[in-house]
């Protein structure tokens, strides 16, 4: 297939897509000179199962062709399920943000199969990339550079920088093999709601959004990528993930993380999973900040008013806790409660990541205890969001 480079200007000649913008100023696609998959577009919607170490030969060259079709392809990683698309095509990269009811301000990420590769979607690559690189790639870390200007404004909301990664899931290596192109790659998900880390989830929200589903079995690593921001003066962990905060700084040294940093849904966010309703149930979902007998109490004062309430239970073990995270939520969003709460586990290696997840997924909002003010207020998000 082309090389990457060339791969750019061979789609110069479509039309970048439009913004539409809602009541509440939030920014997405609009259908100008586009099909819209949920509506008008008819997308062929196939299944393959794959096998996640040793992925078919004649499997992956499909998926490969139908990318370069301007096709889009769902398939695993070691983080979660993507929804793939090549990133030259203008065309297939507005399908995946109109797929998903994405916002243009969210950065998607790039998907390579080689450090070269990423040299020719970046312009600069300093020597902290080099070292992040050699350490965690193929692996679960995005690099935030400054954008090569071929890169399209679409994948990147208009920023000066691009964020890319190279995966290490064995179905996801061999189809960027295959393609020999750069493949933007957001979680196959509605936008907002939780991420798959199986098919069935990509196809309980995506079902006849996409041409091909992958499918490799259960994500290993459970949540998404490390996204580390290397075009300032000095590193910055803009996202915890698989790759943990301790691994950063024995590799960098100097390294900056703020907990809980929100990019606001209207500005252009320098990487993804920076938006405050993130990784979110149906069902509300509440921190609470405290001991596991306070969220026993306030399952207790919520039924005495007649809202059922249910604790998500994450496990001690911080591997397992985020190998199962989404899984856990989607079991508790599908049973019958009208308030999900939630404690937090330990802010420490991939937990500050599930504890990420679950900041976002609740919106921000906590519980830190069973006053009658406290038990008032989930009362009202209960009976205001509940499905």
């Amino acid at each position: 297939m082309a090389s990457i480079k060339s791969s750019w200007a061979s789609h110069a000649h479509r039309v970048a897509p439009a913004f539409a913008v809602s009541q509440n100023g939030q920014m997405s696609a609009r259908s100008e000179g586009f099909s819209n998959p949920s509506s008008d577009q008819s997308r062929l919607a196939e299944y393959r199962k794959v096998s996640a170490q040793s992925p078919q030969p004649d499997v992956i060259r499909y998926a490969a062709e139908l990318l370069d079709s301007g096709a889009l392809v769902a398939f695993p990683t070691e983080t979660v399920y993507g929804l793939g698309a090549r990133a030259s095509n203008p065309k297939a990269i507005s399908d995946v943000f109109l797929a998903k009811g994405r916002p243009l301000t969210d950065p998607l990420i790039l998907h390579v199969a080689r450090v070269e590769q990423v040299h020719e979607l970046v312009s600069e690559f300093p020597e902290d990339a080099v070292e992040l690189a050699a350490r965690f790639w193929p692996g679960p870390l995005t690099l935030v550079l400054p954008r090569h200007p071929d890169v399209l404004d679409l994948i990147t909301a208009s920023q000066p920088t691009v964020a890319v990664r190279i995966p290490s899931h064995p179905v996801a290596q061999a189809l960027l093999i295959e393609t020999g192109f750069a493949v933007a790659a957001p979680s196959a998900n509605r936008f907002g709601r939780i991420s798959p880390s199986s098919a069935g989830h990509v196809v309980s929200e995506l079902a006849g959004q996409y041409d091909l589903l992958l499918d490799g079995g259960p994500t290993t690593m459970g949540v998404e990528s490390t996204v580390v921001d290397l075009s300032g003066a000095v590193p910055k962990l803009l996202r915890p993930g698989g790759v943990t905060l301790e691994e950063l700084s024995a590799v960098l040294g100097q390294i900056t993380y703020v907990d809980r940093v929100v990019a606001a849904e209207t500005t252009n966010a320098p990487a993804p999973g920076l938006f405050l309703r993130h990784y979110s149930p149906r069902t509300p979902l509440l921190l609470v900040e405290g001991e596991e007998s306070l969220t026993q109490h306030l399952i207790q004062a919520l039924g005495d008013k007649g809202v059922t309430a249910r604790s998500v239970e994450i496990p001690h073990d911080q591997i397992e806790a985020a190998r199962n995270l989404y899984q856990l939520l989607r079991d508790a969003d599908a049973t019958d409660a009208k308030l999900l709460l939630v404690r937090p586990t330990q802010s420490a290696g991939i937990g500050r990541a599930v504890n990420d997840r679950l900041f976002r997924a609740a919106q921000g909002r906590s519980l830190k205890d069973c006053s009658e003010e406290s038990v008032r207020r989930a009362l009202a998000i209960a009976l205001a969001e509940s499905p």
